[in-house]
């Protein structure tokens, strides 16, 4: 097989697992709405201060909910007993990480989909104004954080305390994801154009770049410790 034909075989093949058993994405959907309750509660409406805070609420709400996600990218695997099999799969191991980081970078584009539609209900945003502005600055972060999250979901797949390992390791590295989907989320809400962000995009480009070429030269060594 090719290297795309692997990787796309990867991603298929877990999207396929949670089409059938929707057990994450499920639990995704309604987590993200108790957050949501949970911020319409606690936020009012006081509208000055629902401006100020609504991005940072919606990307606590996105990283929350993907650290679920990603927590279980490798965890079928390990309670079906299928990672030998997993580590017998021909060619570079590097197209597994990359199948792995497709399947979750879609489950939590989904969930990120429904939230943002969500999100619009509660706090009676209008986000059509951010237009594709925000698509973008969603796809970038989120692709940041799957990138991320998948290599450290692999790194401790066997430890017994990964729950609470995962994010431990998870967010400190996605220091920069954060602070620029927030920055960026923030000026496209206060009316600003794609171009006042623009400093925000390129350093979750430059970022997103770094994670994901980093995954695949290290997954090979992570999958095989």
């Amino acid at each position: 097989m090719t290297f795309a034909r692997r990787t796309l075989t990867v991603a298929w093949k877990d999207l396929l697992v949670e089409r059938r058993a929707k057990e994450s994405l499920n639990a995704l959907v309604f987590f993200s709405l108790l957050l949501l309750f949970l911020f319409q509660f606690a936020l009012g409406p006081d509208r000055d201060r629902l401006q100020a805070v609504l991005p940072g609420a919606l990307w606590l709400g996105f990283l929350l909910a993907g650290l679920l996600a990603l927590g279980r990218a490798f965890q079928v695997e390990r309670e079906n007993d299928c990672w030998e099999a997993l580590l017998l799969v021909p060619g570079d191991k590097s197209a597994i990480y990359l199948g792995k980081l497709v399947g979750s970078l879609v489950v939590m584009l989904v969930v990120e989909a429904l939230v943002l539609a969500l999100f619009t209900v509660f706090f009676n945003v209008d986000l059509a104004a951010a237009g594709a502005g925000l698509v973008l600055v969603v796809v970038l972060g989120t692709l940041g954080f799957a990138a991320v999250g998948t290599l450290f979901s692999a790194m401790t797949a066997h430890v017994r305390a990964r729950e609470l390992l995962f994010p431990v390791l998870l967010l400190p590295v996605l220091v920069p994801v954060l602070l620029a989907t927030v920055e960026a989320t923030a000026g496209l809400f206060r009316g600003e154009p794609i171009g006042a962000v623009s400093r925000w995009l390129g350093l979750l480009a430059a970022a997103d770049v770094v994670y994901v070429v980093a995954g695949i030269l290290t997954f090979d060594v992570i999958l095989e410790g």
